[in-house]
């Protein structure tokens, strides 16, 4: 148990330095996005709009999956997952 707790903080400590931009990379952000990505930021509007996308559909998937997930709705006894959990 020792050396999964070292080695979950050992991955935890290398995961914690790539979630966060460098400092070079800091410089290339605008404002918004600044302290979260690597690389070069949104330029145009037209890349942002494509960002606003990209999270819109996110967020809808994770409402989703969430929904479908604490109340599935399958109720009939024949569903496969039946055949599994029985």
């Amino acid at each position: 148990m020792k050396n999964f707790k070292n080695t979950a903080i050992l991955i935890f400590l290398f995961a914690v330095n790539f979630a966060f931009a460098c400092e070079a990379c800091k410089l290339q952000q605008p404002a918004v996005t600044r302290d979260f990505t690597h690389g070069v930021g949104p330029r145009g509007q037209f890349d942002w709009i494509i960002v606003a996308v990209i999270a819109i559909i996110a967020v809808y998937t994770l409402i989703f999956s969430v929904k479908y997930l604490v109340r599935p709705g399958e109720k009939e006894a024949d569903h496969i997952k039946n055949s599994i959990l029985n």
